[in-house]
């Protein structure tokens, strides 16, 4: 049952502003209607510093938490989208909103065997914010901590991580779910002090189909609105910003990676698994390049950069097919041919249009990290 009436302080409905709609929904009040993009960004501004819209754990009825929660101080760097890949509810109720999280909450905690829902936040095709793993939303009004979380391997102690129900590798979101993320993720960047450009999916860092093909090329319009409501111009943003790639990630981009080491010599698997193999040729590229040295192995920027090669229509060989394996996870490219042939380039001028680079279907540095999941400042100049 849904709870009892919501009663919205002054304060609050002031901030709704007009042409708005708020929602009482469980101990909060939920923005609806009112496109962020119509009044510039304004009734997400309003919003960002006051998490209160967000429907807490006891107020939609969650499970009490199997074990401890956990901590992590200071080391909030990120926010990884996800969707949950159950069927593409047409039922927007603030009901169907609640069963979508116990239902989440019952897979992680009896199939996965987690002590609660994995993620921090999750937010209803409808529209409705809900906190996901306890204490959530007491580290997100604090801004000092966060909770340590389950949703992405390798960065649950450095990653908010936001739920999106729906399936969307063929389909994309409905408005009041992309507009409830816009203003999540200003509300988590002002608490956090971090910007748009630290907005990634899941698959940047783990071998998974999410968020979907279709929602990640939402990406570079979520990234522009969110640095706009921050108040991030384009001369903020860093040229280049890619994944961190570690030892923990697995999937497209340590498969790029290592494609990108066989390109220089390095004889290793290209298999999108980061094992001792890869973190050795790693190890020995940065010190043959002079570059910083973890003992992780993270990939940082200058170390992806300096492993780019300049290709284009004609080449053929590794380099070429670490772009074409992760334009086909992508849904840009059919197949990998290791061949840059009409079809990559055709891809590749696809891909540079979506994130504001000029579409020449040739790989440059800043089409590279584009491709590698990363974030371009030529994105934040498109209209």
């Amino acid at each position: 049952m849904r709870p009892g009436p919501v009663y919205v302080s002054r304060r609050t409905a002031l901030k709704a502003g007009a042409g708005a709609v708020l929602v009482a929904g469980g101990g909060g009040a939920l923005l609806l209607g009112g496109s962020a993009a119509a009044d510039g960004g304004a009734s997400l501004r309003r919003t960002a510093d006051d998490p209160s819209y967000v429907i807490g754990t006891g107020d939609w009825g969650a499970r009490p938490p199997g074990g401890t929660i956990s901590l992590s101080s200071g080391t909030t760097t990120k926010i990884v989208v996800h969707h949950t890949a159950f069927p593409n509810t047409t039922d927007y109720s603030y009901e169907a909103a609640v069963f979508m999280a116990r239902k989440i909450q019952d897979l992680h905690m009896d199939d996965n065997g987690w002590i609660d829902s994995g993620q921090h936040f999750t937010i209803s095709r409808g529209g409705y914010v809900l906190e996901g793993r306890h204490q959530s939303l007491e580290a997100l009004a604090d801004g000092g901590h966060q909770v340590v979380s389950a949703h992405a391997v390798g960065e649950n102690r450095r990653a908010i991580g936001i739920e999106n129900d729906g399936h969307y590798v063929n389909d994309t979101p409905p408005p009041a779910l992309v507009f409830s993320l816009q203003r999540l993720c200003v509300t988590i960047g002002t608490q956090y002090g971090f910007g748009a450009d630290r907005i990634f999916g899941h698959w940047d860092f783990n071998d998974t189909q999410c968020p979907g093909a279709l929602f990640y090329r939402e990406f570079p319009a979520l990234r522009r609105q969110v640095a706009q409501v921050l108040g991030q111009g384009p001369d903020e943003i860093p040229d280049r910003t890619w994944p961190d790639t570690y030892t923990s990630s697995k999937g497209g981009t340590v498969e790029m990676a290592q494609r990108l080491l066989r390109a220089y010599g390095y004889e290793l698997k290209a298999d999108g698994a980061y094992g001792p193999e890869t973190l050795e040729a790693v190890h020995t590229f940065q010190r043959t390049m002079g570059l910083p040295v973890a003992d992780d192995g993270t990939l940082d920027n200058a170390t992806w950069e300096a492993l780019t090669v300049p290709v284009s229509t004609g080449h053929s060989g590794e380099a070429v097919l670490a772009v074409q394996q992760m334009l086909v996870r992508k849904l840009h490219l059919a197949k990998a041919t290791g061949k840059y042939n009409g079809p990559t380039t055709k891809a590749v001028a696809e891909m540079q249009e979506l994130h504001g680079l000029p579409a020449t279907g040739a790989m440059d540095v800043a089409t590279w990290c584009a491709t590698a999941g990363g974030v371009v400042r030529e994105e934040f100049m498109t209209a």
